[in-house]
C-alpha cells in the first residue's frame, strides 16, 4: 500500500511508515492539484497539510484511496463531500494544537498589555524610553472568552492564574460545566459591554464571520483589549482600526487575517497600538511533531484495518454494520445539525428516541451522529464521530437514549428533542425506501420535509396568501423555492412552512420576511450537501 504526503510533515512521523511492513509513503511536496491528479490513482491514502487544495477531482482520480489524512484541525481544503460519496474516510487531528494556541493566547495578551514589541522596538532604536510603555496589570481585569472549546478552556485556567475574573460564551457549555472551570456564563452582549479584555475562540463561519463589528464596538467600555488567534474575518477589521485609531479600544493583538496573508498596506499595521504575528497559534515544535506522528499512525492504523481514530466522516464501526446503520447516520447527523440551528437560548440535554426497525441495530453510532451533526455548525471541522462523545461530555452536555419497539406512524423513526433554557423542541426524522430521509415532525407539526441544503422555517398564522408573499420576497432576491412542506394543528391556528430553497437566506431578506403580515418566525438552516 501506498501513501502520498503532499505537504511537508515532521521527519518524526513519516519514520513510522519505515518500520510499517506492507506501507510506503512518498513525499511530493507543493504539486498544484493538475499534477496530483494524474498520480494520485497510484494510493491508497493522502496526507495533506493545509497548502493542497484535495479537489472533488483529484478525489475522482484517487481511484484506490482508502483514507484522507489532514495533519491538523480544519478541513477547509478538502472536499469532505466528495470524499463521503466516494467512500473514503477523511481524518483530522483535533487536538493537535491546543496547548501552542492557547499558550500564544496568553503570549499576545501580556505582549499587549506590557507593550513588549514596542518597548523592544524603541529599545533597537536606541531610546530609553520607561513611561512611554507603561503597562496594566491583568489583576482583578476581565476577561470575556468567546467560544469554551479545548483551547478557550485551556486559555480560561491560565487567565485564572493571573488573578483575572473569567467570563464566558458558549450556547453548547451547561452553566455545570462552566462552574466547573472557573468561568461565569453570560450572554455575548454582556461580555462585549463589560470586558476589560476580549479573545475569541471560534471557527469562521457564516454565523461568526464579522460577528465583531460596528455594533459591537459601539457596545464595548472604553479602554478594552482584544485578541484574535482564532481565525480571520471574526473581527471587523475596518471598524478595529477605526476604534483603534480613536482609543476606545486601547490595544489589539491578532494572529490571524482575511484573508491570509494580509496585505503589508493594511492600516492596521500602522497603528502602534496593534500587534500581530503571521498565524503562529500552532507553530510549535512540540505540536508540529506530535501532530505529525498522530496523523502518520492513524493512516496506518486505518490501512492495517486497526481501529479507525478521529474520522469526520465515519465512525467507528464494522464495515458490515457501517453499510446497514448508514442511511440512519445520514438522518441522525441532519436532525443534530436541524436542532443544532434552530434552537436559542443553553442546552442542557439531548434526548434521542429510537423506534421501530431501527431499534434492531446498535444505535449507539447513531447518537453520536445525532451528537456530530448538532455540535458541527459551531465547531465546524474540530468535530468528528469520534471525539463527538467527548466533546459533549466536556462542555457537560447530558445525552439521553430510549428505545421503542413500537413503529408508531413509520417503520423506523429517530425523534431528538432538546432542551433549551427548560423548553423542549422536538424533530422527528424517518427513512422513506431504504436511503432516502425525511423529517417529518417538527415541534407538534407533522410534515414532509426533505433535509437536505438550505431549509427556510416559517412559523405563520394560517391564512390564506402566505407563500404567495413569501415567494414573492424570495423572487425579489433571486432565491429560487425547490420544495415545500407545510403543517398546521388546526385550521386559522398557528402554521409551520418548511422551504427547500436553492441558495442560502441572507439575514437582509430573514429581514424582510419577519416583516411580512401573519409572518411570527424565520429560520433558515444549512443541512448541508450529504
Amino acid at each position: 500500500m501506498k501513501v502520498l504526503v503532499a505537504d511537508p510533515l515532521s521527519e518524526e512521523g513519516l519514520l513510522l511508515f519505515k518500520d510499517e511492513p506492507g506501507i510506503t509513503a512518498d513525499v511530493k511536496t507543493g504539486l498544484k492539484p493538475e499534477e496530483i491528479i494524474p498520480i494520485i490513482g497510484e494510493y491508497d491514502a493522502l496526507i495533506v497539510r493545509s497548502q493542497t487544495q484535495v479537489t472533488e477531482d483529484i478525489i475522482k482520480a484517487g481511484t484506490r484511496l482508502k483514507v484522507i489524512g489532514r495533519a491538523g484541525v480544519g478541513l477547509d481544503n478538502i472536499d469532505v463531500p466528495a470524499a463521503t460519496r466516494q467512500g473514503i474516510i477523511v481524518m483530522n487531528v483535533p487536538g493537535g494544537n491546543t496547548i501552542s494556541t492557547a499558550e500564544h493566547t496568553m503570549a499576545m495578551l501580556l505582549s499587549m498589555t506590557r507593550n513588549i514589541p514596542q518597548a523592544f522596538a524603541s529599545l533597537k532604536g536606541g531610546k530609553w524610553d520607561r513611561k512611554k510603555f507603561t503597562g496594566a496589570e491583568l489583576m482583578r481585569k476581565k476577561l470575556g472568552v468567546i467560544g469554551l472549546g479545548r483551547i478557550g478552556q485551556e486559555v480560561a485556567k491560565r487567565a485564572e492564574a493571573f488573578g483575572m475574573e473569567i467570563m464566558g460564551f458558549d450556547p453548547f457549555v451547561t452553566v455545570d460545566r462552566a462552574e466547573q472551570l472557573g468561568v461565569k456564563l453570560y450572554d455575548l452582549n454582556e461580555i462585549i459591554s463589560r470586558a476589560d479584555y476580549m479573545t475569541v475562540h471560534v471557527p469562521l463561519t457564516k454565523e461568526t464571520r464579522g460577528m465583531i463589528g460596528e455594533k459591537e464596538f459601539e457596545m464595548m467600555k472604553k479602554g478594552v483589549r482584544l485578541i484574535n488567534c482564532a481565525r480571520g474575518g471574526i473581527y471587523d477589521e475596518k471598524a478595529l482600526y477605526e476604534n483603534l485609531k480613536s482609543g476606545k479600544v486601547a490595544a489589539a493583538a491578532f494572529d490571524v487575517f482575511d484573508p491570509e496573508p494580509p496585505s503589508m498596506d493594511n492600516p492596521l499595521f500602522s497603528l502602534e497600538n496593534f500587534i500581530a504575528t503571521p498565524h503562529l497559534g500552532a507553530a510549535t515544535k512540540e505540536a508540529q511533531v506530535q501532530v505529525a506522528i498522530d496523523m502518520c499512525q492513524q493512516i496506518i492504523d486505518t490501512l492495517q484495518g486497526r481501529l479507525v481514530r478521529n474520522a469526520c466522516n465515519i465512525p467507528s464501526v464494522d464495515p458490515e454494520v457501517l453499510a446497514r446503520i448508514a442511511p440512519y447516520l445520514a438522518l441522525a447527523e441532519k436532525l443534530g445539525r436541524f436542532q443544532s440551528q434552530v434552537n436559542e437560548g443553553r442546552i442542557e440535554e439531548i434526548h434521542v428516541r429510537y423506534s421501530g426497525e431501527v431499534t434492531n441495530y446498535n444505535v449507539a453510532p447513531i447518537s453520536v451522529a445525532v451528537l456530530k451533526g448538532y455540535l458541527e455548525p459551531i465547531l465546524q471541522s474540530s468535530i468528528n464521530y469520534v471525539n463527538a462523545p467527548y466533546i459533549a461530555k466536556e462542555r457537560g452536555i447530558r445525552m439521553v437514549e430510549s428505545k421503542s419497539s413500537d413503529t408508531e406512524d413509520y417503520a423506523s423513526m429517530i425523534t431528538v428533542t432538546v432542551k433549551c433554557n427548560g423548553q423542549d423542541r422536538i424533530v422527528s426524522g424517518t427513512l422513506f425506501g431504504k436511503k432516502e430521509t425525511r423529517i417529518v415532525r417538527i415541534d407538534d407539526y407533522r410534515l414532509d420535509c426533505i433535509p437536505s441544503g438550505f431549509v427556510l422555517v416559517l412559523m405563520n398564522e394560517d391564512v390564506p396568501g402566505i407563500v404567495g408573499h413569501v415567494g414573492t420576497v424570495l423572487a425579489e432576491h433571486k432565491i429560487n423555492i425547490a420544495g415545500m412542506a407545510l403543517g398546521r394543528l388546526e385550521k386559522g391556528g398557528k402554521a409551520l412552512t418548511a422551504l427547500n430553497v436553492d441558495e442560502d437566506v441572507e439575514d437582509n431578506v430573514l429581514a424582510a420576511l419577519k416583516k411580512l403580515p401573519h409572518i411570527l418566525e424565520a429560520k433558515v438552516v444549512d443541512l448541508g450537501k450529504y
